[in-house]
């Protein structure tokens, strides 16, 4: 899994049938330190995440192990919001500071 922060929303009118009524999200990567990485991903949202909010995303064949996403030809989904971030007795991100 990787952390990420979500940046914005994807949407497309035209896309393969299995996609309609997904939520696509723009995500920037953070490093463990909680700093934002120049990487970029778009992630399927599973759990209604919004913009600026901090989220573990899942690639690969196991983002397709979400019930319901079996069969969508997804490598990225947004598995969880996160509410805080600790390292090495440091906090790293707080959701509930996030906004202060």
């Amino acid at each position: 899994m990787q952390i990420a922060k979500v940046r914005g929303t994807v949407v497309s009118t035209q896309k393969d049938p299995s996609l309609r009524g997904v939520k696509l999200l723009l995500l920037q990567l953070v490093d463990e330190e909680g700093n934002t990485l120049p990487q970029y991903e778009v992630a399927a949202d599973t759990v209604g995440a919004g913009v600026d909010e901090w989220v573990l995303i899942s690639r690969g064949s196991a983002a397709r192990q979400i019930l319901g996403n079996e069969q969508r030809p997804l490598d990225a989904a947004v598995v969880a919001i996160i509410d805080t971030i600790h390292v090495q007795d440091r906090l790293i991100y707080s959701k509930k500071d996030q906004y202060r």
